[in-house]
């Protein structure tokens, strides 16, 4: 088959899927995931071609140039333990760099726009793990000088905010003051209770600079807590399977066959039918988050620092490691008693080492280890805690601490927005308690805890 550059005019010509009629759904953070998870279950809701999709950048503007050129198309190649399958997703209308402030401004005004949904990353809302305002940091500072100053006087249009929520405000307040028409917010990161945290810190932003619109967010935004699962990888180069299929694409985007995504809150203005795509609605979403943090998330962080340390590449080499698995199953065994008994977790379990065995999903552990210390503060901290809370004995999450404090002083954990406060307490004398503290103050006070994880910190090596 003659490979064809991927357009509206190829598509159609091939009969490819239908696009969507108009713009009803925004989001933040162009990258692969929401491309192989929220997209990708746009694309398949019954009512797919109500809800296209206009999407804003994160840190560089590369992915929007990309796919701009292909009119918002990609093709998503879900890659079997046997055999790859390819498929082109047409949700994307608009693909636009962070800072086209000015074209957010205008979807975010228009009250068919309904829903607005992020992936930013932990670390990529620039929050205290409580979801308040970081006063140390820089960036929210400048940000809330630069909304004063557009909010008081200026055109939003104008405005140049660096962060995330900064510019999401922004494109609030346009649409409060053009009708303030009800709007649902869906984070899709791995934090836990993510949607009362981002309507925390979203509030706590819009404060200092606009008494109305921070009201306005607390009465007309709601906020839907979420649990996503799809692992995808970073690739490089060509996708042989993407030319096999008739294409050439210069963005496609590799995920695994398993997908999941469990939502809890209320769409005032309306939402996509994913769950006719397989998605589920709960009252309660915090077991189904904690189950996914836990034992997804937290096993690929001890597989990222203790398989970085002992020289694996990726997450199935690490996975087929005795002592890198020993580290995830004993974090399990700790994990799961935290868990409510009617929340099954002995298959997921087993459906875990599956899919991190399958080694045609190159999952690089170095992609997983970014962001490392929100990651470990998340993850290892928050089940080491609860497990004191309730009278056991940490011993799964002081193994999996000690393992990322190794690869952290072997530096093979890549620097993140902690890497001031990481140098200063590598300096201190021989002790564990300044890393630990920069994750859990509750766990560094704890004696017993610092022996475990001392207990726990024979070097790993290869």
């Amino acid at each position: 088959m003659t490979a064809l550059p991927l357009n509206d005019r190829t598509l159609a010509e091939r009969g490819g899927p239908a696009r969507p009629d108009r713009v009803r759904l925004v989001h933040l953070g162009l990258g692969n995931f929401h491309r192989a998870h929220q997209a990708w279950y746009t694309a398949h809701s019954a009512d797919a071609a109500d809800w296209g999709i206009a999407a804003f950048t994160g840190r560089s503007p590369l992915q929007a140039e990309l796919l701009r050129a292909q009119g918002g198309l990609y093709c998503l190649v879900v890659r079997g333990e046997d055999a790859d399958r390819v498929e082109v997703v047409p949700s994307i209308l608009e693909a636009h760099d962070a800072s086209r402030i000015d074209r957010l401004v205008e979807l975010l005004a228009d009250p068919a726009v309904a829903v607005v949904t992020l992936t930013l990353t932990e670390a990529g809302y620039r929050l205290t793990a409580a979801g308040d305002l970081d006063p140390a940091d820089a960036v929210t500072r400048d940000d809330i000088a630069e909304l004063t100053r557009v909010f008081t006087g200026g055109r939003l249009q104008d405005a140049a905010p660096r962060a995330a929520l900064a510019r999401l405000l922004v494109g609030l307040e346009a649409r409060r003051r053009t009708g303030g028409a009800p709007l649902a917010i869906v984070p899709c990161d791995n934090i836990p209770d993510n949607g009362a945290y981002l309507s925390r810190g979203l509030r706590a932003l819009a404060a200092p600079v606009s008494d109305e619109l921070e009201a306005w967010i607390g009465s007309s935004v709601s906020f839907v807590g979420t649990s996503v699962d799809r692992i995808t990888p970073r690739i490089d180069g060509d996708v042989d399977a993407v030319r096999d299929a008739g294409w050439t694409d210069a963005s496609p985007v590799v995920t695994e066959p398993f997908a999941d995504w469990v939502l809890s809150g209320a769409f005032p203005a309306g939402r996509p039918a994913w769950e006719t795509a397989g998605a589920r609605f709960v009252d309660d979403l915090e077991p189904w988050e904690n189950r996914k943090l836990w034992l997804l998330n937290g096993a690929h962080s001890i597989l990222a620092f203790a398989g970085l340390v002992r020289g694996h590449d990726t997450v199935s080499a690490a996975i087929a490691d005795p002592e890198c698995r020993a580290l995830v199953e004993d974090f399990w065994r700790e994990a799961v008693q935290l868990l409510p008994e009617e929340i099954e977790h002995v298959d997921y379990r087993r459906a875990l080492l599956d899919r991190f065995a399958n080694p045609r999903i190159v999952h690089r552990l170095a992609q997983i280890a970014g962001d490392a210390t929100t990651k470990v503060r998340y993850r290892f901290a928050a089940v080491a805690e609860r497990t004191l809370a309730r009278g056991g004995e940490p011993t799964g999450s002081a193994g999996a601490i000690a393992a990322w404090i190794e690869a952290v002083r072997l530096g093979v954990v890549p620097a993140d927005g902690f890497a001031d406060d990481m140098a200063q307490a590598l300096s201190a004398p021989a002790s564990f308690h300044p890393l630990i503290d920069l994750i859990s103050p509750r766990l560094a006070t704890d004696d017993a805890f610092l022996e475990l994880v001392t207990a726990a910190s024979h070097p790993i090596t290869a």
